[in-house]
């Protein structure tokens, strides 16, 4: 079993929702950005780790700075997998996925790119612009090397690619609460997402279905019901922020998250 599938498992048998943190590698810099990840591994779930990247397709204002601080430090790719390997070598056994764009992946060759995930313990990939059925040579290039690639739907994803996505997804499907860029205020009601969620849920009760995109500590609670959560402009939120004050961001970023993970309990 994945450590991905043993993390869902985990939080399936707690009865509650895997909680998904999302950080950008490097912000605000390289041993600053490994201690958030540490310290926030005691409370998340399945930690997610964004490559810094200057033109994004669906991150809002508060990732977009976090990339900004990170490329501004000079954080490379190398330093993005440096991260991933020190996080692993500490002992932590939380799963980590890495998200970022194809061009990137493209400038390494598809196979030495997921050889070096493989290497450095990568667990899963979404590749934001990189949409189903495009990528399935890709998915399943991941899938020989036992990393997970994670499938995106959308609120405009019909029904019948919908089961075709499902069908050809590895550990969990990412689902996109809204039309809207990252840390936008939720725009639609949390039952509405639920339905949304349950409908796509029916396809295939086995597969884990995450729900991201405007997801904060006044809204998590209302959406506990669904196989996982993920939450990420809020923490980089918090770290611009405490920069700011010229406040430890690795204490405030934890303490949000072990406040979202309270309240899902």
């Amino acid at each position: 079993m994945s450590l991905i599938n043993s993390a869902f498992k985990e939080t399936k048998n707690k009865k509650r929702p895997a909680l998904l943190t999302y950080t950008v590698a490097g912000d605000n810099n390289k041993k600053k950005s490994l201690e958030i990840l540490k310290s926030i591994a005691k409370y998340a779930d399945i930690c997610e780790i964004g490559f810094p990247h200057n033109t994004p397709i669906a991150d809002g204002g508060q990732i977009q700075s976090s990339a900004y601080r990170a490329l501004k430090n000079g954080i490379k790719i190398k330093d993005v997998f440096s991260i991933v390997k020190d996080f692993k070598k500490s002992k932590q056994s939380k799963p980590v996925i890495l998200m970022g764009y194809y061009n990137m992946i493209y400038q390494y060759g598809d196979n030495n790119f997921i050889n070096i995930c493989k290497k450095f313990g990568v667990d899963g990939l979404i590749v934001v612009d990189l949409p189903y059925p495009e990528n399935k040579k890709f998915a399943k290039k991941c899938k020989k090397k036992g990393i997970s690639f994670i499938q995106l739907v959308s609120p405009t994803t019909s029904s019948s690619r919908i089961k075709k996505i499902i069908k050809d997804s590895h550990d969990m499907v990412y689902y996109i609460s809204m039309l809207s860029t990252t840390g936008g205020k939720l725009k639609v009601s949390s039952k509405k997402i639920l339905e949304r969620y349950r409908k796509i849920k029916n396809i295939n009760k086995n597969k884990n279905i995450v729900i991201g995109f405007g997801i904060t500590e006044k809204t998590i609670a209302s959406l506990k019901k669904a196989d996982g959560l993920v939450v990420g402009s809020a923490l980089c939120k918090e770290i611009t922020k405490s920069l700011k004050k010229r406040q430890n961001p690795v204490t405030n970023v934890t303490n949000i998250v072990r406040r979202l993970r309270n309240k899902i309990i």
